[in-house]
């Protein structure tokens, strides 16, 4: 078992150079420019993605696929931008695949829309990588699970290996690009954050499409449509707009980076447009040491951390403007065992007074 390990991981690393002259013939160096976009925006046609009250993952995702197509291009005209699809139709994982790698893309944009409980919020950024909670694995299988509606059922995927082993070796195949897709995921996150999501972080999961792309490759998780503030949030041109000029500044920012030049804000009149907005979370506990998320006492729940004044101290649930909500989700912890759970708040990522909130939220 050890011998045929080492022998996939031997015969990865050796495909990094293959790797890299494929992209090197047709892009020359990587980091002098970006020539070649894909923006692959998630499922479409017979796959609908995840489920709002009122909208579905394939629609909001196309729109700020096709808008973010197009701030690239009038900005950067000698820039290649390629859709896996412009309209509602439903493409194979490995099909979205196919075309970044044969079209040379320098970066591969995978949008999509999340969905778990009411109070969940915020956005997420993958990498290929190895999931580590349950949750980062549930995202994976759901979005994965778009093979069962092509022609053939999924068949050809049957032999296809997602194992710790198999995913290793392939960060190990694209580790070139590995740093490249960190960089631009957590550029999106800070984005993200100073329009006034709530960052859930850059992590990494067994996608399919970007386990089979050769190029760096990020999948974007906007929000929540099973909460229903993110889904109006995502349903509304103006925040699409919004989430789409957010992912823009991140990807020119990038594009500086690779090529050694101090970027600007692109999108300085907007940045502001939400920052009232209050997050009312329930912490759980403060340690002085940092606790794991997952740990036994943390099951079942969706569980962040924050610091303040050399404490480290963590939270249950994201309540947008809604205190009440908050609430009731504090009384339900204290009924499983959290008996000193309380309500705080946060605004623009800092921790805020519960009056304050309270009057904000009110507004």
């Amino acid at each position: 078992m050890k011998s045929k390990r080492i022998q996939i991981i031997f015969t990865h690393i050796l495909s990094i150079f293959l790797v890299t002259n494929f992209h090197a013939q047709g892009n020359g160096n990587i980091a002098s420019a970006i020539k070649v976009v894909v923006i692959d925006p998630g499922h479409g046609g017979k796959d609908p993605g995840c489920l709002g009250a009122n909208t579905q993952e394939k629609i909001v995702c196309l729109a700020m696929g096709l808008k973010l197509g197009e701030l690239i291009k009038k900005k950067y005209p000698e820039i290649k931008v390629v859709y896996t699809r412009d309209s509602d139709v439903f493409v194979e994982l490995d099909d979205r695949a196919k075309i970044a790698n044969k079209n040379n893309a320098d970066l591969f944009i995978c949008i999509h829309a999340n969905a778990a409980s009411s109070s969940a919020v915020g956005t997420e950024t993958y990498v290929l990588g190895l999931h580590r909670t349950e949750s980062q694995q549930k995202i994976a299988e759901r979005e994965n699970a778009a093979i069962y509606l092509e022609k053939d059922k999924g068949e050809k995927y049957k032999d296809f290996d997602l194992s710790p082993d198999a995913i290793i070796a392939r960060q190990i195949q694209l580790s070139v690009f590995l740093d490249q897709s960190i960089s631009f995921a957590t550029k999106l996150q800070k984005e993200f954050k100073g329009i006034g999501r709530y960052d859930r972080g850059v992590k990494q999961a067994g996608f399919i499409v970007l386990y089979k792309t050769t190029m760096p490759s990020v999948l974007i998780e906007t929000g929540f449509l099973t909460n229903l503030v993110e889904q109006k949030f995502l349903m509304t041109e103006a925040t699409q707009n919004l989430m789409s000029g957010s992912m823009f500044s991140a990807f020119e920012k990038y594009k500086n980076e690779l090529e050694g030049i101090n970027g600007q804000l692109t999108n300085k009149n907007e940045k502001n447009v939400i920052s009232n907005d209050v997050e009312f979370k329930v912490q759980l506990e403060t340690s002085e040491k940092s606790i794991l998320l997952n740990e036994e006492r943390f099951e079942g729940l969706e569980v962040s951390e924050y610091q303040q004044e050399k404490l480290f101290k963590y939270t249950s649930g994201v309540f947008l403007n809604d205190y009440k909500s908050a609430n009731n989700h504090k009384n339900e912890l204290r009924k499983q065992g959290f008996q000193h759970a309380f309500v705080v708040a946060f605004q623009n990522g800092e921790r805020i007074s519960l009056e304050k909130a309270l009057k904000l939220a009110e507004k």
